[in-house]
């Protein structure tokens, strides 16, 4: 049993390392090469022409602000939405904390769409209406800045920062605030001086996890910032490929090692921030008073203030895409409106071979890659939390690697990796990676479902005559189950609705659903658009209704 152990070890250590690092490693070679494809022939053009743009100190500045400022909505909202939620006693709690992720579940590409249709300066819905309202002759918002753009990946990035500082607000000891108010100090004085420092490591993660994935971001700077001409490092790599009669791959691969090398400062940065959290704990074997404060005449207030802010800044977005797609154009809602409303834009969109054939894609690459995917976390989350040797250490440093990496500057990467293979412009290309990408996704859940179950359950099995397969597949595979089914789930959703690889690697006759969105936009087709992004959730929900199902139905035939 060990010496198979052994082999699986660095077998895995070989597939992960080919899905994840060559990549990278072709990424460099590709910045310092003279043409696509021409390897051996090394140069630094590509960095001269890259560093040297009169446009590039703008697009590092506006990367800086989009970033940070995305980072501060994001953490000051879920600081907000956190407090509200675990430490007090506001009504319908619970309610919050599933709204306060619902812009996880929506793709982020619809999510921009959707606030576009809202605050769009000449035709939004927000603010024609404002402007009906107040008589108002010049539109009060305009989405296509860099505050509309922080605006709407703070929100999308939301539920990463709550998911962060809600456990942390919730497992703080009270008695730590109730000391400081005996000591005289006002409340306000007590959450700067006593709650917030206690919460330092977890405010600062969420911030830099915030920055990181605003930093891959790629949705809201194309559908928002590029009409509006604000171009941040993902959007200026976009263009570096997808403008002009010959796309340079290498001066896109010398501006994404930029991007590449300030994602691994951060993604350390946040690492070490995250193992000195011992020196904040609050727990300990006494004393621990997990109380609520209460309210009192404040209650009904806060929770207006909160219901408002949960229903104008994530609902009322995705209940905008689907009344567009049942207009001809953008408009306020009204009796006009009403009467133009129809089902035109889904027939057009069933009817168009390019949306056909984009939907047939994505759903093979959710359900197939999906699959593909855990089965490989299954095996690599096995060797990390059974085996424990260096070989495994470092199987896990692999495994996460991909994780900090920016999607657009993986995926020219990847371009690089494929372009001598047959694999260059098919499905398979997206699918292998999409599976580089997202592999942590898959492995987070099942390494915590290895941790529960002890090595006495597979040693038992061995003792009464089990081999290994039948170990695995008896005793281990069941007790997984919720594991699996979890990690199947975020990686088929995350593949449903993938945009930032799928612009570098997707080619005609490999289009999915995200890209042909991509292209609807920019052609202005708000209502076809609307139409396919509403079929695009839908999927999703199947995906994730029936596999829930599944997971149901083997669990009880488990316990049976």
């Amino acid at each position: 049993m060990r010496s198979r152990k052994l082999t699986l070890t660095p077998f895995l250590i070989v597939i992960v390392g080919l899905l994840t690092v060559c990549p990278v490693l072709m990424l460099v070679l590709g910045s310092f090469s003279r043409g696509f494809g021409a390897f051996g022939q090394f140069t630094l053009e590509k960095y001269a022409a890259a560093y040297t743009d009169p446009a590039f100190a703008d697009i590092l500045v506006n990367t800086l602000i989009f970033t940070v400022g995305s980072a501060m909505v994001a953490t000051a909202l879920a600081l907000f939405l956190a407090y509200m939620n675990t430490r007090t006693d506001i009504p319908f709690k619970f309610l919050f904390g599933v709204i306060s992720i619902i812009p996880m579940m929506v793709p982020h590409i619809l999510f921009a769409v959707s606030w576009l249709l809202l605050l769009n300066p000449s035709n939004g819905i927000l603010n024609r209406l404002i402007m009906q309202l107040f008589g108002l002759e010049n539109s009060p918002f305009n989405i296509y800045t860099l505050p509309g753009m922080i605006l709407v990946e703070g929100l999308l990035d939301l539920p990463i920062a709550y998911l962060i500082i809600a456990p942390a607000m919730s497992a703080f000891d009270v008695s730590l605030e109730e000391s400081s108010k005996v000591c005289g100090a006002s409340t306000l004085k007590t959450l700067a001086r006593v709650t917030l420092p206690v919460l330092r490591p977890a405010i600062l993660a969420s911030a830099i996890l915030v920055i990181v994935r605003s930093l891959a971001s790629f949705a809201v700077p194309s559908i928002i910032g590029m009409p509006g001409r604000k171009y941040v490092l993902s959007t200026h790599i976009y263009r570096t490929i997808s403008t002009g009669f010959s796309a340079d791959y290498g001066k896109a691969a010398a501006i994404g090692m930029s991007a590449l090398a300030a994602s691994i400062v951060l993604i350390y940065l946040y690492r070490y921030l995250t193992s000195e959290s011992s020196r904040y704990v609050t727990i300990s074997s006494r004393g621990f008073k997990p109380a609520l404060i209460e309210l009192k005449g404040a209650r009904y207030p806060l929770f207006a203030i909160v219901g408002t802010l949960s229903f104008v800044l994530i609902v009322l977005p995705v209940i905008v895409l689907f009344y567009t797609s049942m207009l001809p154009y953008v408009m306020v809602p009204g009796e006009r409106a009403f009467q133009l409303m129809s089902w035109k834009n889904w027939v057009e969109v069933l009817k168009d071979p390019i949306s056909l054939l984009a939907l047939k894609n994505s759903v093979f690459l959710g359900v197939a890659g999906a699959t593909l995917g855990i089965l490989l976390s299954i095996f690599v989350s096995y060797v990390i939390v059974k085996v424990r040797t260096v070989g495994s250490g470092i199987l896990e440093s692999l495994s996460f690697l991909s994780f900090s990496f920016p999607g657009i500057v993986i995926g020219v990467g990847f371009m690089w990796f494929f372009v001598r293979t047959p694999l260059y412009a098919t499905i398979w290309a997206l699918l292998i990676g999409y599976i580089a990408t997202y592999l942590p996704y898959g492995i987070r859940p099942l390494t915590s479902a290895f941790i529960q179950i002890h090595s006495n359950l597979e040693e038992s099995s061995r003792v009464c005559g089990g081999s290994p397969w039948y170990t695995m597949r008896r005793i281990v595979i069941p007790l997984l189950i919720p594991g699996i089914i979890s990690g199947w789930i975020l990686m088929a959703t995350m593949f449903v609705r993938e945009l930032t690889l799928s612009v570098v690697l997707s080619r005609p006759g490999s289009e999915v659903l995200a890209v042909q969105i991509l292209r609807y936009a920019e052609d202005g087709l708000w209502g076809r658009l609307s139409a396919l992004g509403i079929i695009m959730i839908f999927f999703s929900s199947t995906l994730v209704i029936a596999a829930s199902l599944l997971g149901k139905k083997l669990t009880r035939m488990r316990v049976m």
